[in-house]
C-alpha cells in the first residue's frame, strides 16, 4: 500500500501545480489537517478539512500566484510519506521571488491524505515520520 501513498502525494503536488483544487481536494479526507510553513512561522494552528484547503488554497495563490512545488525525494514509510523538494514563485504584490526548500511529512489512510504538514527543516520532517537521523 504504501507505493501508492507516495503516488498519492506525487499526484497531490502535481494538481496544486495544474490548479486543479477538485483533484487536489480529492486526494484528501474530509478532516485533513494541513499545516503549511508559513502557518508554524506565524504560531497559527492547521487548516482543518476541506473548507480550510479551500482557505489555504485561495490566500496562497493570492499572495503568490505562480507558485510552484517540485519534488525532488519521497520516502515511502507505510502510512507516513516524507518529501523533500523545492517552492518556487513571485509576490503579487512586491514581485519579488521566493526560494525555499520543502520539507513534508504527509499521512495516508485508504488512498487520501489525512495530515500533511510542512516542517522547517529535514530533521523535523524525518521526526515527524517517526525517523530521526
Amino acid at each position: 500500500m504504501s507505493r501508492e501513498n507516495v503516488e498519492q502525494v506525487r499526484e497531490a503536488v502535481d494538481a496544486f501545480n495544474r490548479r486543479d483544487l477538485d483533484a487536489y481536494l480529492g486526494l484528501m479526507e474530509p478532516d485533513v489537517e494541513l499545516t503549511p510553513y508559513e502557518r508554524v512561522v506565524e504560531g497559527l494552528g492547521p487548516y482543518r478539512g476541506h473548507d480550510g484547503v479551500r482557505t489555504w488554497w485561495r490566500e496562497t495563490l493570492a499572495a503568490l500566484p505562480d507558485l510552484r512545488a517540485e519534488l525532488d525525494q519521497l520516502r515511502d514509510l507505510g502510512d507516513m510519506v516524507f518529501a523533500r523538494g523545492h517552492l518556487r514563485g513571485t509576490g503579487s504584490r512586491s514581485g519579488a521571488p521566493i526560494e525555499r526548500t520543502l520539507w513534508i511529512a504527509v499521512e495516508v489512510r485508504d488512498g487520501k491524505a489525512v495530515s500533511w504538514h510542512t516542517h522547517a527543516s529535514e530533521a523535523e520532517a524525518l521526526k515527524a515520520v517517526g525517523l530521526e537521523e
